[in-house]
């Protein structure tokens, strides 16, 4: 499996990760910065800020808003592997589907999209992939709508992935982790100051993993993955008071391509999985070949003492062939087989982005403010290029030839629009106990083609009481809106009619208090989110010829529940992280779905996380994640029919960290899924995944 790498990227990093081995002798241990991942001295379970949350550096308290913070402290305890994994930590995010190697997610029962759902350091990303997560300093989930900054996003929420950061004092650290199936992953983090001064300064990571999957093709063949992980990330003092952020990352992934498992739809079988749980209905030949690269740049200049700008550009860069065989569902394929058909398909997406923001905290006669001013825009290209073969009925183990090859096929039109958007936020300290945050955003999106334009107005308002220094009590009402385009089919009575942009609004009641002298964030939020304008299409009563259906936007969808959290520190030697929540999620107005509930919604999610330090060298890990029932289906057919059973997963760590000549070593043992419980994830019943069973990891770390 090849992979595709920027020769002057890995010059530059392999020339500054040379730098940080052989640094200056004048820098004494103890100056060494420790980015811990598996030391136990600090409360790196509680994060008090969100960079994402409100374009800026605001305390989680006076932010009216639910976040949930996830450090990679916590991450790398449970020697996490993908965004996955990082957002079973937060139990308002549920897992989707895992088709054709891509990770879906739910927020609040409301499905995210991977082109306007996820955000790297504030700036949208195109998610069409499994997630690097090794290069996170931490991940911000931003509840409910969030489109008075970010723009067109969906009603649920969005992902926020923060970047680590270049350092002043030299960085050097190798990790080398291990399962049972035999799957291995190399990392090299180092950072550090590039001159005396301290002016200009580094952060370069490099990862190598080559996975065994637990499932296989039915001719035996395990699944496999490799992964290269490159990136460089520097920050240059240009003044004092301006510095310059330039970053570079390039992931290169390979790997068997998986549709995801099927479970029966007939009455006396209904929800039960087809077949073996680790078997694959792709073909053994089938892969995905995916190369990401992301090229950006930030300028922060602190103005003055009241003022500072913070301007940034990204261009992301992804190329994606997949060589896939098409497996379709089929209740019966060990009896009657199932069609196939081949295909050879090249994508390529061009991401480009930019955002200037003005951040002032300044007083007006008695009102303190903390004022936010700027605009983004997005650069969005796509093209296709795609040859398919013709279906054919295999057994299976079975092998037919694809003989494709998307070369033979002219690439198509491409695809391109452009977004901007100008925002105003204001949070304002009306009384010592009492703050007000008011915010407006105007959004237009140019596409060429007819109903592809789209203008959004997008408010926030927040009203925040503190009645202590280490509690808040907030509401919330805020609004996100979503492109929806035309309606494109000659056989629609409405055919090239403009959709309006399918708007949702959120009323959000919670609180916030910081405990045991600041250790703990505990949190509580309520919530009720009403989408409007979701479109319908129906077939019609009486049909005019060949116009035999109607689309309208008379549907909505309503989620209200409520969640609650926790994270930091207990006692002297006991660290917690855990949130829980109730979700009641339904479809209303809508012929055909109205009272169904969407697929993966859980009434009840629960996670929580534990680290009890035994003594300063050994500490014990406990966690667990419960899933209550879900659909596996929603739909005028099926309806909620088919139901994926609730399951509770228990996983357990421990981790020990000693002294080798000066040089920090961390061994650490996970064991995942400790009781080996069968169960179903993500995914409706045609592309479901399958919870893997108990898995043994054992990592080692040295810090120089």
């Amino acid at each position: 499996m090849a992979f595709r790498l920027s020769c002057i990227g890995l010059a530059v990093i392999s020339s500054i990760s040379a730098n940080a081995v052989f640094a200056d002798d004048a820098v004494s241990a103890d100056s060494i910065e420790r980015i811990s991942v598996m030391g136990y001295t600090f409360n790196d379970y509680k994060v008090s800020n969100a960079t994402g949350a409100m374009r800026g550096d605001i305390d989680l308290l006076d932010t009216p808003q639910s976040v949930t913070v996830i450090p990679d402290f916590v991450t790398d305890e449970q020697l996490a592997r993908n965004l996955a994994e990082v957002l079973s930590n937060d139990s308002s995010v549920t897992a989707g589907s895992e088709k054709w190697n891509r990770q879906q997610f739910s927020i609040r029962g409301f499905a995210l999209d991977s082109g306007n759902g996820f955000l790297v350091n504030g700036h949208q990303h195109w998610s069409h992939y499994v997630q690097p997560i090794e290069t996170l300093e931490q991940v911000e989930v931003l509840k409910g709508p969030s489109s008075m900054l970010y723009g067109q996003s969906g009603p649920g929420g969005l992902v926020n992935m923060v970047t680590k950061k270049p350092t002043y004092d030299s960085l050097f650290t190798l990790g080398l982790d291990t399962d049972e199936y035999g799957s291995t992953r190399f990392q090299m983090d180092a950072g550090g100051a590039v001159n005396d001064a301290g002016t200009v300064r580094y952060r370069t990571m490099l990862v190598k993993q080559d996975t065994t999957y637990w499932t296989e093709y039915h001719n035996g063949d395990n699944k496999e993955r490799d992964r290269l992980l490159t990136f460089l990330a520097l920050d240059i003092d240009l003044t004092d008071d301006m510095t310059l952020s330039l970053k570079y990352d390039n992931t290169a992934d390979n790997a068997g391509l998986d549709s995801g498992a099927w479970l029966y739809k007939s009455a006396d079988k209904r929800g039960q999985l087809i077949g073996d749980n680790n078997k694959i209905w792709e073909l053994p030949w089938a892969f995905i070949d995916i190369n990401v690269q992301n090229i950006g740049a930030d300028l922060q200049w602190h103005i003055n003492d009241n003022w500072k700008m913070k301007t940034g550009y990204n261009q992301q860069m992804y190329e994606r062939q997949r060589f896939g065989s098409s497996p379709t569902y089929t209740e019966t394929p060990y009896e009657t087989g199932y069609k196939v058909r081949p295909f050879d398909r090249h994508d390529d997406w061009q991401y480009k982005t930019a955002y200037m923001d003005f951040i002032g905290n300044f007083s007006t006669v008695s009102l303190d403010h903390q004022f936010l001013i700027g605009g983004n825009f997005l650069d969005y290209y796509y093209q296709q290029q795609a040859e398919y073969g013709q279906w054919t009925t295999v057994m299976p183990g079975q092998v037919i030839d694809p003989n494709v090859n998307y070369h033979n096929v002219a690439p198509k039109p491409a695809s391109e629009y452009h977004h901007y958007g100008f925002y105003i936020q204001d949070l304002v300290s009306l009384t010592e106990n009492w703050k007000a945050l008011a915010g407006v955003r105007y959004d237009e999106q140019k596409k060429e083609g007819n109903g592809n334009n789209a203008y959004a107005l997008s408010p926030k308002f927040g009203v925040i009481y503190e009645p202590t220094d280490y509690g808040s009590i907030y509401v919330n009402y805020s609004k996100s809106f979503m492109p929806q385009g035309a309606v494109n089919n000659i056989e629609d009575a409405n055919h090239k009619m403009n959709l309006k942009p399918e708007y949702g609004t959120q009323y959000e009641i919670g609180t916030k208090w910081e405990l045991f002298d600041g250790g703990l964030l505990m949190t509580a939020a309520l919530f009720d989110i009403t989408v409007e304008n979701r479109v319908i299409t129906q077939d019609l009563a009486n049909p005019v010829g060949d116009v035999n259906k109607i689309t309208t936007q008379d549907g909505e969808q309503n989620h209200k529940g409520f969640e609650m959290g926790a994270q930091g520190q207990l006692t002297d030697s006991v660290f917690i992280t855990g949130s829980m929540m109730y979700l009641d999620a339904k479809y209303e107005h809508d012929p055909e779905l109205d009272g169904l509930t969407p697929i993966d919604a859980p009434k009840w999610s629960a996670n929580i996380w534990t680290r009890y330090e035994v003594t300063e060298q050994l500490a014990l890990n406990l966690g667990a994640q419960y899933v209550g029932e879900r659909y596996a289906s929603a739909d005028a057919t099926l309806g909620n029919a088919i139901v994926k059973d609730a399951f509770i997963r228990v996983d357990m760590g421990a981790a020990y960290t000693w002294d080798l000549q000066g040089t920090e070593m961390n061994l650490r043992l996970n064991v995942k899924n400790l009781f080996d419980t069968d169960y179903i994830d993500g995914g409706s019943y045609k592309e479901v995944t399958i919870g893997q069973g108990r898995n043994i990891s054992l990592a080692l770390e040295a810090k120089f």
